[in-house]
């Protein structure tokens, strides 16, 4: 594993960290460390959307489609 150092850290959000670890009872590297393994997880998000076939389907025929359907049941 490697090593990372931060620097600049507005003390607002290093505040917030530490309020979150102790929430979490992890200590502050171990609660930095696994926000930014979930915010970096998102990184692909945009590349898989774009993977996905052209359905032609607006947003707003989806909830209508589901109203609909469970209207029927």
């Amino acid at each position: 594993m490697s090593t990372l150092y931060l620097r600049n850290v507005p003390d607002d959000v290093l505040a917030r960290l530490k309020r979150l670890a102790v929430q979490e009872g992890l200590s502050v590297s171990a609660m930095a460390v696994r926000e930014l393994a979930e915010s970096t997880r998102r990184a692909d998000n945009a590349a898989l959307l774009c993977a996905l076939p052209d359905l032609d389907v607006s947003a707003s025929e989806v909830p209508a489609a589901l109203d609909e359907a469970r209207a029927e049941k």
